[in-house]
């Protein structure tokens, strides 16, 4: 998913923010991971890089994420993304549930 930040009143067209699954395919396109892949192998090529669940910038780590998943290894990056999408989502979710969340979704930043 991606959204864009809030304009600051200038004509330039703002840049998107990726989190969640958008956010994790940056991190996979820039390391050129190679499928079938474990989530030991995924996380030698990728580290343990910290990916955004939401437009506030919270984030998850990649293994906390795969470990959510319950999934060992994955034949194709579609299957990886399907695994991964449910646990950001339901991440997201828990953090726009939050008191803090609520008053970040009704604040124009």
């Amino acid at each position: 998913m991606g959204v864009r930040p809030p304009q600051q009143g200038d004509d330039e067209v703002p840049d998107t923010v990726a989190f969640g699954i958008a956010a994790l395919d940056e991190h996979l396109d820039q390391a050129e991971v190679q499928f079938p892949a474990t989530q030991r192998e995924l996380l030698d090529a990728l580290g343990d890089p910290e990916i955004p669940y939401d437009a506030a910038g919270n984030t998850l780590s990649l293994s906390e994420a795969l470990d959510n998943t319950h999934v060992s290894n994955f034949e194709t990056k579609q299957n990886l993304m399907n695994a991964l999408h449910p646990v950001f989502e339901a991440r997201r979710q828990a953090a726009n549930g939050s008191l803090v969340g609520q008053l970040r979704s009704l604040l124009p930043f």
